[in-house]
């Protein structure tokens, strides 16, 4: 042992296991002349290195600056050893030595070495439909327990021929310790299979065979990631309109896949931002504003003004590009609001009535996992819709850590489920509306997953106050301590989270459906809030909400109800006339004693839209609010004028302040007027979100100055409306305000969990 030799312990903590970082450590330290060891545990990975002190200083500062592509180094805690004279770097197997807290990587897109290797004809991995390495392949959805190692993962079945071991044992090479690594003679193999699941064809006939199926106009499901597709033809009317009919899926868009950055230029017009999004390794669906002359089916987004992109992101996809040579139908693998399929006996079950074949693979998903979305906006970057394949289960930062693990269960639709520990928040995959039964199903494993994977015991679950929610229901059945956190304040508070803060803040809180602490339904809400609790200080005007749930899927009942409130019952009859023939009975409600009430954004938009004559029924979550926006889209952004939204105070329920009470109802009577006189449906949009864009920010800019605020924090789904946030952005911006829009967590119901983890980790 040389004069001057230390030996320093590492304990690195972050996303560091599945994405190389060992083989990472191990290269650094041989580079660096260390001798000693690295392993993964349950909390991360484990560094003994041993040298000279100048070399262990280096070791430390280039660990986090250099990590490989897929890692993130969160915390490196350093203890000295008495040296041992150790020789040579090794790596050495995996232990559980705790409760698990390492962060498990996301699922990535197939990098540039493997696609060479994949189109290479020399290369052994040639058309080998399911290559991966340490810096791409699946992560998330084939682990089964911590530490990441090949027998806690689907791949646990398939033994590595001896070249493939030879990869992996070469510190030289990028398959080093690459747990997913095999080839077509030792991996997964490729099946094409009929609807009845009879075997068709194997391996390289198998993809020609589903080519040609594309090509000729059919449909086929296509195994991915995270779960089942259904792909056809984006060119080919008769295809795209014949899934729909198999699919029930009326008028909800479809995604399309591309296999290059050009191809989605021909569709859409891509900004910077969002060329960045859809080329990263986390290839969500991007939604983008679509060109007129965009050459694909007019069923894939029937009435919008954006398609959904994404690039091919597995080997697989890339082969059926290369095969098909233009875009594809790519769209969840389900039946119309169910979870996609994600196990290969569901997928001929529920998928084969609707395809004409099944290309699939024998390596198991353990976690279904649906594409994540994400929006382009007219300025900055894209912001997150849904948060899935590609983010979760990544880490969010808590910017004070939590008091204690919390679990925490969401909402109804468009669930996830979170959980708190220590200096971060990990939220699940999108899960889906819980009425489903196999939605609810995944949401219990996802339960079980999340906290397994993170070493979570809860000390307390997090909820929200609706008692008909299931995930309200599932945490009053947990013998644990429960706190119930009001649905629009967990929307304030996870943007807070999305940007790191928890100070307190003016909450815009602006969607369709959440319980309110009067037991009314909430929905345009304006709030003082911060992590630690919230102060309702204004609101959306309420009306009846007739028919409750059928008021959501029939946007009519909410249109009578603003006319009735805004231009008496003779305009409203006059309407109801042409809307339903059950509009005397509605009517008749809208005074009933005890009819259900709601300040909902939501069902505003709902209602201007059935006014107009967009959308008089839906035949999907926010079918009427989304055209009507796309009504709107060749209009210019900031006009300057809009119809009048009016204000006034009024006192407030049992413990609340006064309210500022935003009423619509000269907007309403510009609305019924514009229909009257048979104005453009565009130029009325256009005016119908000025005009409440102006109206919002100015009554936030109000409170903020009223209760000493310098910060706005815009969320809830009906943010998502890309033209509203920008006129409310523009206006609180000009009156100095600070804004606060999502970025990374969905500002959707999709976000509720994060929201709710962050009040209960406080």
């Amino acid at each position: 042992m040389r004069a001057g030799t230390e030996r320093r312990h590492l304990r690195v903590t972050g996303t560091v296991q599945g994405v190389g970082f060992r083989p990472f450590v191990y290269r650094l330290a041989s580079d660096l002349g260390l001798a000693g060891q690295v392993s993964n545990d349950s909390l991360g990975v484990l560094v003994e290195a041993e040298g000279d002190a100048e070399s262990l200083d280096a070791l430390e500062r280039r660990l986090p600056a250099e990590a490989p592509p897929l890692a993130s180094v969160h915390s490196i805690e350093v203890e000295a050893l008495p040296a041992r004279g150790d020789s040579g770097f090794r790596i050495v197997d995996s232990r559980a030595s705790a409760a698990p807290a390492v962060a498990v990587s996301v699922d990535a897109a197939t990098c540039d070495d493997c696609l060479a290797e994949l189109a290479d004809p020399a290369d052994r991995r040639f058309g080998y439909p399911l290559v991966n390495c340490t810096n791409c392949g699946p992560r998330y959805t084939i682990i089964r327990s911590i530490p990441y190692d090949r027998a806690s993962t689907t791949m646990a079945d398939f033994v590595m021929c001896d070249p493939c071991r030879r990869e992996y044992e070469d510190p030289a090479d990028r398959r080093f310790h690459a747990e997913p690594t095999c080839c077509a003679r030792c991996g997964p193999q490729l099946s094409l299979i009929g609807p009845d699941g009879e075997p068709l064809a194997k391996a390289e006939e198998a993809l020609v065979r589903a080519v040609d199926l594309l090509r000729g106009g059919g449909i086929l499901a296509v195994k991915g990631l995270g779960g089942y597709h259904l792909a056809a033809d984006a060119a080919d009317d008769r295809a795209v309109a014949e899934l729909r009919r198999r699919k029930a899926r009326d008028a909800k868009p479809f995604a399309v896949m591309i296999d290059a950055l050009t191809a989605g230029r021909r569709l859409c017009l891509l900004s910077p931002e969002v060329e960045a999004a859809l080329a990263s390794p986390r290839r969500p669906i991007v939604l983008a504003p679509r060109r007129p002359s965009a050459p694909v089916a007019a069923a894939v987004a029937p009435g919008l003004a954006e398609l959904g992109l994404m690039l091919a992101y597995t080997p697989l996809h890339h082969l059926l590009m290369r095969g098909m040579g233009r875009p594809l139908v790519m769209t969840s693998g389900n039946r119309s609001d169910e979870p996609i399929a994600s196990d290969d006996a569901d997928a001929v079950e529920r998928l084969g009535p609707m395809v004409d074949a099944i290309l699939l693979h024998d390596r198991p998903i353990h976690i279904r996992c649906d594409d994540s979305v994400v929006r382009a906006r007219p300025s900055g970057p894209v912001q997150m819709v849904r948060r899935s394949r590609g983010f979760a289960p990544e880490p969010i930062a808590l910017a004070r850590p939590a008091r204690r693990h919390v679990l925490a269960v969401g909402a109804e639709l468009k669930n996830t489920v979170a959980v708190a520990k220590g200096t971060s928040i990990v939220a699940s995959h999108h899960i889906g509306d819980l009425e489903h039964l196999a939605a609810y199903r995944s949401f219990l494993q996802a339960v079980d997953h999340l906290c397994s994977l993170t070493g979570v015991t809860p000390a307390v679950v997090a909820h929200d106050l609706h008692p008909e929610y299931l995930s309200t229901k599932y945490a009053a059945d947990r013998d644990l301590p429960l706190l119930g956190v009001q649905h629009h304040h967990a929307h304030i508070a996870s943007c807070l989270v999305d940007h790191g803060r928890d100070d307190r803040v003016l909450g815009v809180a602006f969607d369709g459906t959440g319980l309110g602490t009067d037991g009314s339904i909430w929905g345009g809400e304006l709030l003082v809030a911060d992590l630690d609790g919230f102060t309702r200080v204004g609101h959306l005007a309420g009306v009846p909400m007739v028919g409750g749930d059928r008021a959501v899927r029939e946007p009519w009942r909410m249109a009578l109800a603003w006319v009735a409130a805004s231009c008496g019952a003779a305009e409203a009859a006059r309407y109801g006339q042409e809307a339903d023939e059950r509009w005397a009975l509605v009517l008749d409600r809208l005074t009933a004693p005890g009819a259900l009430v709601t300040t909902s954004a939501g069902r505003l938009f709902d209602a201007v839209a059935a006014l107009l004559g967009l959308r008089t029924v839906v035949s999907y979550e926010a079918q009427a609010a989304i055209e009507l926006e796309a009504a709107a889209a060749a209009e210019p952004l900031l006009s300057g004028t809009g119809y009048e939204v009016t204000g006034r105070h009024e006192a407030g329920a049992d413990g609340e302040p006064p309210q500022l009470v935003l009423d619509p109802a000269p907007l309403i009577r510009e609305v019924v007027g514009a229909r009257r006189r048979g104005e453009p449906v565009a130029t009325a949009s256009a005016a119908f979100h000025e005009g409440l864009g102006r109206a919002v920010a100015s009554a936030a800019a109000s409170l903020a100055a009223e209760h000493g605020l310098g910060t706005v924090a815009l969320s809830g789904g009906v943010f998502q409306n890309a033209r509203l946030t920008a006129v409310v952005e523009h206006v609180l911006a000009e009156a100095g305000l600070e804004v606060l829009v999502h970025r990374h967590v969905p500002p959707n119901d999709g976000g509720i969990s994060i929201g709710q983890a962050a009040v209960a980790a406080r």
